[in-house]
This record gives structure tokens, C-alpha cells and sequence, in this order.
């Protein structure tokens, strides 16, 4: 009972009051910093270059870039690799010199040895890595890569065998939009190129299954092929801008085809930057991370600190009233009663 009322007392005392006050003080600045932090986010919506900047800010570190630098390597991935090194320049971050002379031995090494994957990827279609994969667009350049995959697919489709939609689709805009490329002299390769990066991650499965559903979707709107001629504009967009790697990883992260547009955009900042931003923040990078209901939380909590900030000083004030009044009328009190004979 003693050590209730003790308690009781403590309670009571103005200091009490004064470190809640503290206390509510610094839970208001924490809640406003977040709420700010949230709406700059949220302002930043339109701009993936902005959300992207903000995202590294917080989470590119050096230790993360070389660690990336290191699993891209032991992946026999010297191109990402390559693109975690002009991160880190971009941002100054120091990067171990011999790791960074690690990577340029690599990408000579690598550079041996490609004219079979080329061969390769020209007469099958079926990219494994970068030399296959250049071969794969220059047979869709010459229509010869378009004519093989329709011939391929069109035979399994009429022979009741499986078949896959999107490449026989594929084929044919690819068929139409090597015609538009030559006879505009070029003018649409980007295209071109895009619709068999397109291609290339449908076989390899790099094509994220929900963009697919969403871009089928829009092109039976249209009633055409339009959905996949904008997926093919964005992809060679991205491929011109941070390479055919760039491109395939956008669409493995993409989930609908306003992504795709976003990371063109993307692509027309960073360059050969891409692929790491990519890699280090998925789909974060295009994408907001913060709502206005994020903001507004933020901001409610904020208004409950204040309001605890406003009621413990009004109660500090108070109590410190109080407690003076009080003392002043137990020494009136004694001085009274010392003038009683």
C-alpha cells in the first residue's frame, strides 16, 4: 500500500508531467519525419528516376555494391558486375581497386569464344547468354529468325501438338515490323530488337507470367496487336539505352505494361546502370513504395504525439501551480499558528 502511494506520488509530481512531455516530443518528430519522408516519396510517384534515386539513398551502401560485384562474378555475370561498378562510381562510392581489375580481366575473358553461341542462338532462336542472344535478333533482323519460329509453332498448332501463343504471335508482329524497319530504313529498330527480346524471354521464362496475362489483355481491347507493339517500343527502348540484359530483366520484374514504360525511362537515365538497380531493387525502383493513407498514418500519429506534448505540459504547469499554492499556504499556515501564544 505504502509503495502504491509512493507511486501514486511520483506520478503526481510536475517532473513526471515534464518527461512525457519529452518523451511525446520525440515520438511527434519521429512520426513528422516519417510523413514527410512519405510524401516526398509520394510526390516523386511519375518519376521513376526520382523514386529510384531516393531508393538507393537508403539501401547502396560499398559493402552492398561489392557484394554484389562479387556474386556477379562468381555467377559468370560480368556484365552486371560491370554495371554494380558504374553504380558505385556514379554514387562515389570506393570500390576495392582489385576487385574492380577483377571485373575488367573477366569481361576480356569473356570476350573469347562467342562466334558458337552466336551460331547458335542464330539457328535455334533459343538465347542461353549475350552472344546467343545477339545471334537471335540479328536472324529476327533478316526475317529468317520470325519465318523459323512462326514456321515452328504455326506446324505444332495445326498438328494438334503444344504450342505457344506468343511466340507464333510474336513472330508475326516481328514479320510486319521488319518490313515497317526497312522500308522506314531503319527507323523502327528499336522494335525490331524489342520484339525478340520479347521473345527470347518468353522461351527462357523471363517473362513475368502477370505482364503477359495484362498485355494479352490490352491487345483484345484494341482489337490488334497493339499491346504487344508497345511492349516491343518499351523493351527496345530499354534494350538502346542499358543493353539486351537490361531488357530481359526488366520483363522478368514487370508485372504490367505501364512498368515497362517506366523502365525505359529508367533506362534513359542510368544507362548501363540499369541491370544493378534492377538487380538491388526489383521492382521497387519504377514502383512508389509510399500511399497517401501511408502519409496520412504517419501524420495521425503525429497529431496523437502533439496532443500528448500539448496535455503533459498543460499538466506540468498545473501540478508546479499546485504544488506552489499548496506551499505557500502551509507557511502561511505555520506563520499563523506561530503568533497563536
Amino acid at each position: 500500500m505504502e509503495n502504491r502511494n509512493r507511486l501514486t506520488a511520483l506520478g503526481r509530481h510536475p517532473a513526471a508531467a515534464v518527461a512525457f512531455s519529452v518523451l511525446f516530443a520525440i515520438a511527434a518528430a519521429f512520426f513528422l519525419r516519417g510523413g514527410v519522408a512519405a510524401h516526398q516519396r509520394l510526390a516523386a510517384a511519375d518519376d521513376p528516376v526520382a523514386v529510384t534515386e531516393q531508393a538507393l539513398a537508403a539501401s547502396f551502401t560499398r559493402d552492398v555494391a561489392e557484394r554484389e560485384i562479387r556474386n556477379a562474378l562468381a555467377a559468370g555475370d560480368v556484365d552486371l558486375a560491370q554495371s554494380f561498378v558504374a553504380l558505385a562510381t556514379e554514387r562515389n562510392l570506393p570500390i576495392d581497386p582489385a576487385l574492380a581489375s577483377q571485373v575488367k580481366e573477366t569481361d576480356q575473358h569473356t570476350l573469347t569464344s562467342t562466334a558458337g553461341r552466336f551460331a547458335q542462338g542464330l539457328w535455334t532462336g533459343e538465347p542461353t547468354d549475350i552472344a546467343s542472344l545477339a545471334g537471335t535478333a540479328f536472324g529476327d533482323l533478316f526475317v529468317f529468325g520470325d519465318i523459323r519460329d512462326a514456321a515452328r509453332e504455326g506446324t505444332r498448332y495445326l498438328t494438334g501438338r503444344q504450342y505457344d501463343p506468343w511466340i507464333l504471335g510474336l513472330a508475326g508482329v516481328g514479320i510486319a515490323i521488319t518490313a515497317v524497319t526497312y522500308a522506314s530504313f531503319g527507323a523502327t529498330t528499336p522494335e525490331r530488337v524489342g520484339v525478340s527480346l520479347v521473345k527470347a524471354a518468353r522461351r527462357t521464362g523471363r517473362l513475368n507470367p502477370a505482364l503477359a496475362v495484362r498485355v494479352a489483355r490490352e491487345a483484345v481491347k484494341v482489337e490488334g496487336a497493339g499491346g504487344l507493339v508497345g511492349l516491343a517500343q518499351n523493351t527496345g527502348r530499354i534494350e538502346a539505352k542499358a543493353g539486351s540484359q537490361a531488357a530481359l530483366d526488366s520483363l522478368a520484374i514487370a508485372q504490367e505494361p505501364q512498368d515497362m514504360s517506366r523502365m525505359a525511362r529508367l533506362a534513359a537515365a542510368k544507362g548501363g546502370k540499369t541491370r544493378a538497380t534492377v538487380k538491388l531493387l526489383g521492382r521497387a525502383a519504377i514502383v512508389l513504395t509510399a500511399s497517401a493513407i501511408e502519409v496520412a498514418s504517419w501524420l495521425l500519429w503525429a497529431g496523437f504525439a502533439l496532443l500528448g506534448f500539448c496535455a503533459s505540459c498543460k499538466a506540468a504547469a498545473e501540478r508546479a501551480t499546485q504544488r506552489y499554492l499548496d506551499r505557500r499556504k502551509l507557511r502561511y499556515a505555520t506563520a499563523q499558528a506561530a503568533l497563536i501564544p
